[in-house]
C-alpha cells in the first residue's frame, strides 16, 4: 500500500464521476483516499466507491464563476491538506485546465509527491508530468495518469463508471422501473435544448407509448414544468424537477430504461448506473471526449456545427442549430434502439464502499 492518497477534480459533478475509475485504481494500492472536489462536484465525489473523504474547496482558477482569491482562505486549505499527511496526490484537470496552481498549494502543504497531465513546464512542482496524445474519453484519459502513477484497477474491475449503493427508493414516486427519463437541463444554455423542443421530446415519447419522467435541478423547476406537460395531460411526464437528492436521481436514473439527456452531468449519473443514454450533445466540445462512458449510447445533433469545438457557454449561432434541429422523431427512434438492449445490460455493481 502506498499510504494516504488525495485526488482533486475541482469543477462539476459530472466530471468527477468521469473520475471514478482513476480513483477505484488509487484505492486499490491507497491505505485511504481523500478527494478534494469543488462545491459543483462534491456531491458526486460521495457517491464514488473508493473515496474515503471529501474535502471542498472553490478553486478561483477553475470554478466558471470564480470567487476572488482570498489568502486566508488558500492558507486555510494548505493546513487542511497538511493535517491530512498526505503522501502523495493526483490531479486531475481537463486539457484547457492547469494543475500547476493546485500544485503549488500541494506544495505549499508538504505534499511530498505530485502527479499531473501537464503540456507546462511544472519546475518542481510535479514529480510526474503525464502527458496524453489524442483524444480519449475524459475518463480513461485520468485513469491514464493513475496507471502512470503505478496504480491499477483490482482484477474484475473493468473501468466503467460505477457508484455506491444501495441507493434510495424512489419507486413511490417514479411507479415502477421500465420508464424512460427526460432530463432537458445543463450546466450553459449552449448544451440543452430549448424548453419547447424539449416539451416536444416528452410528447413524441409519451405518444409512442413511453412512460416519461423529467427530472432537474433546483434551479430547473420552470423548465421541468414546462418540459414535463408536453403535448398536454394525454402527452406529457411526471415532473421531479427540483424534487431529488443525487443519490435520489441515481436511484430514479437506474430503474430507467433509457435516459435522454444534453452533455450534463445526469447524463454520466445514468452511465455510471448502468442506463443507456440518448445524449443530445452539443459539439462545444468534442463527443469523443464527452459523451456518456461504458453504457450503449445514441449521440443526436449535428457534431460538425459551426459551434464546434468553441467550448462557448452561450450558442454563438443563431437559433442553436446543433440540437434545435433533432427531429422528436428521432430521439424516439434512438430511444427504441437502445431501450431494446436493455434487459440484456449488465446490472451495474453498486458497492458500499467510501465515505460514511
Amino acid at each position: 500500500m502506498t499510504g494516504r492518497v488525495l485526488v482533486a477534480r475541482m469543477d462539476s459533478a459530472g466530471d468527477v464521476l468521469l473520475a471514478g475509475p482513476c480513483i477505484r485504481a488509487v484505492a486499490a494500492c491507497a491505505d485511504s483516499v481523500t478527494l478534494l472536489a469543488g462545491p459543483r462536484g462534491a456531491a458526486a465525489g460521495e457517491l464514488l466507491p473508493g473515496v474515503a473523504e471529501v474535502l471542498t474547496w472553490c478553486a478561483p482558477w477553475i470554478d466558471p464563476e470564480p470567487p476572488a482569491l482570498v489568502s486566508a482562505e488558500v492558507l486555510a486549505l494548505v493546513e487542511q491538506i497538511r493535517e491530512h499527511g498526505v503522501d502523495r496526490a493526483l490531479v486531475l484537470t481537463s486539457f484547457h485546465q492547469s494543475p500547476l496552481p493546485l500544485a503549488l498549494l500541494l506544495r505549499m502543504a508538504g505534499v511530498p509527491w505530485i502527479g499531473a497531465i501537464s503540456d507546462d513546464y511544472p519546475g518542481s512542482l510535479l514529480d510526474l508530468r503525464h502527458r496524453v496524445d489524442g483524444d480519449p474519453p475524459e475518463s480513461e484519459r485520468a485513469l491514464s495518469l493513475a496507471e502512470s502513477a503505478g496504480f491499477r484497477l483490482p482484477p474484475g474491475d473493468d473501468g466503467t463508471l460505477a457508484v455506491r449503493g444501495p441507493l434510495p427508493d424512489l419507486r413511490t414516486a417514479t411507479g415502477p422501473p421500465g420508464y424512460v427519463v427526460v432530463h432537458p437541463g445543463a450546466s450553459t444554455p449552449a448544451r440543452q435544448m430549448s424548453a419547447s423542443r424539449s416539451a416536444a421530446v416528452v410528447a413524441a415519447l409519451a405518444a409512442a407509448g413511453r412512460r416519461v419522467v423529467v427530472t432537474g435541478a433546483p434551479v430547473d423547476r420552470a423548465l421541468t414544468a414546462t418540459v414535463a406537460r408536453g403535448g398536454g395531460p394525454d402527452l406529457g411526464g411526471l415532473d421531479l424537477g427540483g424534487r431529488t437528492t443525487l443519490p435520489e436521481l441515481a436511484a430514479v436514473l437506474a430503474h430507467a430504461s433509457v435516459v435522454v439527456a444534453p452533455n450534463t452531468g445526469p447524463a454520466h449519473l445514468a452511465a455510471a448506473v448502468g442506463t443507456p443514454v440518448v445524449s443530445l450533445f452539443a459539439p462545444v466540445v468534442p463527443a469523443a471526449r464527452w459523451a456518456p462512458y461504458g453504457v450503449p449510447t445514441a449521440v443526436l445533433g449535428d457534431q460538425d456545427a459551426p459551434c464546434r469545438g468553441s467550448r462557448a457557454r452561450k450558442c454563438p449561432v443563431d437559433g442553436h442549430p446543433c440540437l434545435e434541429s433533432i427531429d422528436p422523431d428521432e430521439v424516439v427512434a434512438a430511444t427504441e434502439r437502445l431501450a431494446a438492449v436493455t434487459a440484456d445490460r449488465p446490472q451495474r455493481r453498486l458497492t458500499t464502499g467510501g465515505v460514511s
